[in-house]
C-alpha cells in the first residue's frame, strides 16, 4: 500500500553535475604554485603597494648611483644622458681648470690673513682676487671653445643648456664631480660621439 512501484523510479542526477560542485577542474599543483606566487608579486594592501614602490626606488637609485661612478649611460639620470652631454663632460674633464687651485690658494691667504701684518694680509687679498680673475677668465675661454666644438661635431643638435651643463662641472673639483670623469688632463677626445 505505501509502497512505491517499479514505474515511479527517481533518476538519478550526472556525475557532471554534483549539487554544490565548483564547476571547474581542480588546479595541477603546478597551476596553483603559479598562481600563488603571482598573487604574492600584486599587492593587496596600502603597506604592501608602499614597500614595492619603496624597494623599486631602491634598486633605481643604486643602479644610479653605480651608474655615476662608472659613467653608464643606460641608468644615468636625464640630464647626463646622450653623446652631447658625454662630449660636455669629457671636454672639461681633459682640460686643466684653475678651480683645482682654489683650496690651496684659500689655505694660503687665510694663513696670510692671519699672519698679524696688514701688509702680508694685503698681499693675500690681491692673490685671492687674482685667481678669481684667473676663473672667471678660464671659464669665458671655455664657453667660447666649447660652443665652437659643438658647433663642429653636434651642428643639428640644440644647444640650449650645454654652457650651464658645462660651467657647473668645471666648477668643481676633479675628484667630486659626477658622473666621475672618464677621461685624463690632456687626454685626446674621440672624433665621433654616439
Amino acid at each position: 500500500m505505501f509502497r512505491r512501484s517499479k514505474s515511479e523510479t527517481t533518476p538519478l542526477p550526472p556525475e557532471s553535475e554534483k549539487a554544490g560542485g565548483k564547476g571547474r577542474p581542480t588546479p595541477t599543483r603546478k597551476e596553483a604554485e603559479a598562481a600563488a606566487k603571482a598573487r604574492a608579486k600584486t599587492p593587496r594592501t596600502r603597506k604592501e603597494l608602499a614597500a614595492q614602490q619603496r624597494l623599486a626606488r631602491s634598486e633605481s637609485s643604486t643602479k644610479m648611483r653605480q651608474a655615476m661612478k662608472t659613467g653608464d649611460e643606460r641608468f644615468l639620470p636625464a640630464r647626463d644622458r646622450g653623446p652631447m652631454k658625454r662630449f660636455l663632460r669629457d671636454y672639461v674633464d681633459s682640460r686643466f681648470s684653475f678651480v683645482e687651485l682654489m683650496i690651496p690658494v684659500l689655505l694660503i691667504t687665510t694663513v696670510m690673513a692671519w699672519s698679524g701684518s696688514a701688509t702680508i694680509a694685503s698681499y693675500g687679498n690681491a692673490i685671492l682676487l687674482g685667481m678669481l680673475l684667473l676663473i672667471v677668465t678660464d671659464l669665458v675661454r671655455l664657453r667660447f671653445k666649447l660652443k665652437r666644438e659643438l658647433a663642429a661635431r653636434f651642428p643639428d643638435e640644440p644647444t640650449k643648456g650645454t654652457t650651464y651643463y658645462a660651467v657647473m662641472r668645471s666648477l668643481q673639483m676633479k675628484f667630486m664631480r659626477l658622473p666621475k670623469a672618464q677621461v685624463k688632463i690632456g687626454q685626446a677626445l674621440p672624433e665621433r660621439y654616439k
